[in-house]
């Protein structure tokens, strides 16, 4: 087996055999990222495969400041956002206004009350722009102020964005808990 510095020096001459190494060996912890992005597994899929050709072509460029792992994760993540980019315009999607802010108060909500998988579908059926600001904000830590130059938005709309994803996030899992309790 190919440690990543064998397989980085391999995938410069483009061997495949280490390309595909490189692939499967990062491939499910990047998809992973990529499902938190999108609505659906074939649109992460996407997402993967589009970045992956960008890794490919800049492998060149990784400059080993940080590590492999953080230096693709950006690929991929900056991918993510040009997809957002590239499908607004094709996308039935709702205006920030059509979500109006619900008042249920601080829902009791405890922390391991739910699993990963219903965490996830939550945030994966908000409006994508709230998706994408609370995934940028709250688990990849990004500040408002680079979401706001990544997305091309006003810094406010990203401060807003995240702030009605985090109120929908709480009702729909104050909905969840109440199913729940009804079982």
């Amino acid at each position: 087996m190919w440690n990543d510095e064998e397989i980085l020096s391999e995938c410069l001459k483009n061997n495949r055999k280490a390309q595909k190494l490189l692939y499967e060996k990062y491939a499910p912890a990047l998809l992973g990222i990529c499902i938190r992005f999108t609505r659906n597994r074939d649109e992460a899929e996407d997402i993967l495969q589009e970045g992956f050709v960008k890794i490919f072509f800049n492998i060149g460029n990784f400059k080993r400041k940080s590590s492999l792992m953080s230096w693709m994760r950006r690929i991929i993540i900056n991918t993510a956002i040009t997809m957002y980019h590239r499908n607004l315009k094709h996308q039935h999607h709702y205006d920030v206004e059509d979500f109006r802010e619900r008042n249920v108060g601080e829902p009791d909500i405890g922390e391991s009350e739910f699993t990963t998988g219903e965490l996830q579908n939550v945030i994966k059926v908000l409006p994508a722009g709230y998706r994408m600001i609370f995934n940028l904000y709250a688990i990849e830590g990004y500040k408002h102020k680079e979401i706001a130059k990544k997305l091309e938005i006003d810094i406010n709309t990203s401060k807003s964005q995240y702030s009605r994803a985090k109120k929908l996030i709480q009702y729909k899992l104050a909905e969840l808990k109440k199913e729940s309790k009804t079982m």
